[in-house]
C-alpha cells in the first residue's frame, strides 16, 4: 500500500516541502486570498447562472446542467479553489497546511483532483471550440459571458466566456503559481476512468431524461461516429496531459533552477523547504 501512494503521488508525511499549499512568486496568505476569490468568482458565476435561468423560466436547464461535463468540471474548479485556499490559508497561520491532517484516503482524492482541476478544463476549451461551437457569437451578452442556454432546445447552446474560455485560465493559475510537481503518470489511467464515468452518465441521463448531453454521443447519427469521438477524446487528454506535465516541469525548472526561486514559505513553518527536499534527493 505504501508503494501505491507513493506512484500517485502521496508521500509520508504529505508533501514534505508543502508544495500544494505553496507558491514559488506569492505569500501563502496572497496565494490564499486568490484561490478564495477564484472559488467565489466561480460559485457566483454558478448561482447567477441558476438564478437567472429561474427568473427566465429556465429553471430546468439548471437541474439538467449536472449530467454535462462542463458543468461538473466547474463545480469541481469552484470546491478546488475553496480547499486549496484553505489549506494554503492554514499553511499561513501555522507553518503546516490542513491537508497534512487528512487521512491519506482523502490526501490521495486530493492529488488526483489537483490533476483533474489542470486538465479537465483544458479538455472542455479545446473540445468545446474545435467540436461543439459553430458560430455566431450569442447575440445576447449574457449567454456569452455565462452558461447560456438556448429555450427553445433541450442542449445547452454554446457555453462562452466563464465556461469555456475562463476555466482554462483558472486552470493555467494553478499550473504556474503553485510550486506543485508534475502529476504522477499514474494520475492519467484516473482520468481516463474518470471520463468513462462521465460516459456512462451521459448515457443514464439520456434514459432516465431522454435527452443527450451533447450531440456526438448520439448513436442514431452513427455508431463509429460516436466511437470514433470517444476515441479522440480519450486521445485528446493524453495529450493534455503531457502538455500540462511539460508546462508544470519547465515552471518549476525555470523558476527554481534558473531563477533560483525557491518558494515563499511560512515563517511559521517547522522545517526549511530546502533543508526537507535535500534530504529527500539524499534517500
Amino acid at each position: 500500500m505504501t508503494l501505491l501512494y507513493s506512484l500517485v503521488g502521496v508521500s509520508r508525511p504529505l508533501d514534505p516541502a508543502d508544495r500544494y499549499a505553496t507558491s514559488w512568486l506569492l505569500s501563502p496568505t496572497i496565494l490564499a486570498l486568490l484561490r478564495l476569490s477564484l472559488s467565489l468568482w466561480a460559485f457566483t458565476t454558478i448561482f447567477v447562472i441558476f438564478g437567472w435561468n429561474d427568473s427566465h423560466g429556465h429553471a430546468q436547464h439548471s437541474r439538467r446542467s449536472f449530467s454535462y461535463f462542463t458543468n461538473l468540471t466547474y463545480w469541481g474548479l469552484a470546491f478546488y479553489f475553496l480547499f486549496s485556499g484553505l489549506h494554503s490559508f492554514s499553511y499561513a497561520r501555522s507553518g503546516t497546511p490542513w491537508l497534512r491532517s487528512w487521512p491519506r484516503s482523502l490526501q490521495v482524492a486530493h492529488a488526483i483532483f489537483y490533476t483533474t482541476v489542470i486538465t479537465f478544463p483544458i479538455l472542455v476549451t479545446v473540445v468545446f471550440w474545435a467540436i461543439l461551437y459553430s458560430g455566431p457569437w450569442f447575440p445576447v451578452v449574457f449567454d456569452a459571458w455565462s452558461n447560456g442556454l438556448d429555450p427553445s432546445s433541450t442542449d445547452l447552446t454554446p457555453q462562452q466566456i466563464s465556461q469555456h474560455a475562463l476555466n482554462s485560465v483558472l486552470a493555467l493559475v494553478e499550473i504556474l503559481l503553485p510550486r506543485t510537481e508534475p502529476p504522477p503518470i499514474l494520475h492519467l489511467p484516473f482520468l481516463i476512468v474518470i471520463l468513462a464515468l462521465y460516459l456512462a452518465l451521459a448515457y443514464i441521463t439520456v434514459a432516465t431524461e431522454a435527452f443527450y448531453t451533447y450531440s456526438f454521443l448520439d448513436p442514431g447519427r452513427g455508431k463509429a461516429r460516436v466511437a470514433g469521438y470517444v476515441f479522440g477524446i480519450l486521445v485528446a487528454i493524453c495529450v493534455v496531459y503531457g502538455l500540462v506535465w511539460g508546462l508544470i516541469w519547465t515552471r518549476q525548472w525555470v523558476t527554481e533552477r534558473v531563477w533560483g526561486m525557491s518558494g515563499k514559505l511560512s515563517p511559521r513553518a517547522r522545517r526549511d523547504d530546502e533543508d526537507i527536499e535535500m534530504s529527500e534527493e539524499r534517500k
